[in-house]
């Protein structure tokens, strides 16, 4: 690594601290500790009230490396850490800290000391140089959390990188935090902190400069061939308007550029073209830690991605060890769990910008059908937007290509999709879904049972209707409407014996209105012509000594004569268009009416 070269103020010795302690200190670079002291000289800052701040770093750093900032233990430790800097601000203004190898020092006392050099915040900063560390008031809000961070990175740094702790400092560009950093020079260099300055005494930095000075002539005169950009001008202005706004396009598409992607491809291209086992063992191991984290960020581009480079990988590579075939596949199983799944539709719904439809999308489309019951059991919950629609499609996508899994939600009576998959079953039209359909007629829910009649009303196949026909005797009334209606509807000639039985038994008397209706209507589009001879002793009964029905009776018999559309059911109702009974003759206009359109 090349040595940089500090300002001799940063290899000045420390100056002595044995300077009386009655008078306030003036802060000087490179010393060991200086507090500035507030507008209230009784309040005394004591060592132990650093020692808790500085403990306070420690816990804060281990949370900030375990856990994302979006974590409640993660925020939970910025709040304490704001929180332990109160006393200090109550006594001083700055807090200044001498950095040794396995301590922190202020005000030559120890305030912090960790020996084992791998779980020491002192050595960390030690290590690349970091001598004096100081912190003013306001360094809480914000920049002592975004400093244990870089910390953090800077610990994990791998030997041969181009960055240490230094570089990383100087980009966060810390307003309430500054530091002093030296480097160890190289052989036979001097020591840190001697108080002379790099390069030797002033008579070998004269003799250097005499030997060196016919070289930067010689520079300065310029080699033929060669450019020199002092040649140029270097001025704001130097680019003509085309090449300031190809610069400017490059810099925007750079800023646009999906790096996430390309480090993904460059990962992947490893994969397939390293066949050795060790190394695409490691290729998924980073996979492996990678995918839940992007799952949980809510990044579903790249795992999409990932989930379609893993399927092209097992088609493309011919070597692949059954191992990692094995493990490229979970990663499209490992989506579909129902645990995943949940953990993903939350994040979804709390999140406070929903993602774009083409990313979710792209997600959504690599679901098996091992995530349909999960999906389905959510849509109650969500609101109506585009989140619910594109859960929808994706639901309606599953169920539609994978009826074995749907049949066996429809024989789950304690899954909570039960009714949402009926509801699919219906608007999809599910004919493969229909024996699963008939299977949940026998539900001991009305509400399920309900929901299967109007599924299969809406299937309409003859297997369908025939389930129907077994629901008319349903003991719920809700649901012998809804599967008389259908059948009604569909005329399907399967049900009428079970219509006819209500409509002529004595006990039609005991239903109310609205199912009454339902039956006579259901009895009049099934029978049709057959039926104008019952419907007519119903509403106009001969002879001196025949009981006639109820006036609501005769009226559904009237609605039901609409229904048949024949000259004899139009003659029937025109005979007693001036009934005696006014439900009569309301209901008897109305099935005229219905006849003329």
């Amino acid at each position: 690594m090349a040595i940089r070269r500090f300002p001799e103020a940063f290899l000045a010795p420390y100056p002595d601290s044995s300077a009386p302690r009655g008078r306030p200190r003036r802060p000087v670079r490179g010393c060991g500790v200086t507090v500035g002291r507030s507008a209230a000289p009784e309040l005394v800052l004591v060592p132990s009230q650093v020692t808790e701040l500085i403990n306070g770093f420690v816990k804060a750093q281990r949370a900030f490396q375990m856990y994302l900032p979006n974590n409640p233990i993660y925020q939970r430790a910025v709040q304490n850490l704001q929180a332990a800097f109160a006393p200090l601000w109550a006594s001083a203004d700055e807090l200044s800290l001498r950095v040794a190898e396995t301590e922190l020092l202020w005000e030559e006392q120890v305030v912090y000391q960790q020996l084992h050099k791998s779980e020491s915040l002192a050595w960390t900063l030690y290590k690349d140089g970091l001598r004096v560390l100081t912190l003013r008031r306001g360094v809480e809000q914000e920049e002592i959390a975004r400093f244990l961070n870089t910390v953090s990175r800077a610990r994990f740094l791998p030997a041969d990188a181009g960055d240490d702790l230094l570089t990383l400092l100087w980009a966060e560009e810390f307003a309430c935090i500054s530091y002093q950093f030296t480097e160890p020079l190289a052989d036979g260099g001097l020591p840190e902190g001697s108080g002379q300055a790099p390069g030797g005494s002033a008579e070998e930095r004269h003799a250097r400069a005499a030997e060196e000075a016919p070289a930067r002539s010689e520079a300065a005169a310029g080699t033929p061939g060669v450019v020199d950009l002092d040649d140029f001008d270097s001025t704001l202005y130097f680019l003509d308007e085309n090449e300031i706004q190809y610069v400017l396009r490059e810099v925007q598409q750079e800023y646009r550029r999906d790096v996430r992607g390309s480090a993904l491809a460059i990962v992947f291209d490893v994969f397939e073209l390293q066949p050795e086992q060790d190394i695409r063992n490691e290729v998924l191991d980073i996979l492996d830690t990678l995918f839940p984290h992007l799952l949980n960020a809510g990044e579903f581009r790249p795992v999409a991605y990932i989930l379609r480079e893993t399927r092209s990988l097992r088609q493309r590579v011919a070597d692949l060890h059954p191992d990692h075939r094995r493990r490229l596949e979970g990663y499209e199983a490992q989506l579909s769990e129902p645990a995943i799944v949940r953990q993903l539709l939350q994040s979804l719904e709390e999140a406070p910008l929903a993602p774009g439809d083409e990313d979710l999308g792209e997600v959504l489309r690599e679901l098996r059908h091992t995530a349909l019951e999960t999906i389905v059991s959510w849509l109650p919950q969500l609101q109506p937007g585009p989140l619910r629609a594109a859960l929808e499609g994706a639901a309606d996508r599953l169920a539609a290509a994978h009826t074995p899994e749907v049949i066996r939600l429809l024989r789950s009576p304690g899954s909570e999709a039960l009714r949402g998959i009926l509801g699919i079953c219906g608007r999809l039209k599910l004919q493969g879904a229909v024996p699963g359909l008939g299977e949940t007629l026998a539900h001991e829910d009305p509400v399920v049972r309900l929901a299967a009649v109007q599924a299969l009303a809406e299937i309409g196949s003859p297997g369908a209707l025939a389930h129907l026909d077994r629901a008319i005797e349903d003991g719920d009334r809700a649901v012998r409407i809804a599967a008389v209606r259908a059948a009604g509807s569909r005329g399907y000639k399967g049900a009428l014996r079970r219509v006819e039985a209500v409509v002529l038994n004595k006990q039609v008397r005991a239903l109310d209105l609205t199912e009454k209706m339902a039956f006579f209507e259901a009895y009049g589009a099934i029978a049709g012509a057959g039926s104008v001879d019952t419907l007519e002793q119903i509403l106009a009964p001969r002879g001196l000594l025949r009981r006639k029905e109820s006036p609501e009776t005769r009226a559904c018999a009237a609605v039901a004569l609409a229904r048949v559309r024949t000259d004899r059911a139009r003659e029937v109702l025109e005979r007693v268009a001036d009934d005696k009974e006014l439900i009569v003759r309301n209901a008897v206009a109305r099935a005229l009416r219905e006849l003329r359109t």
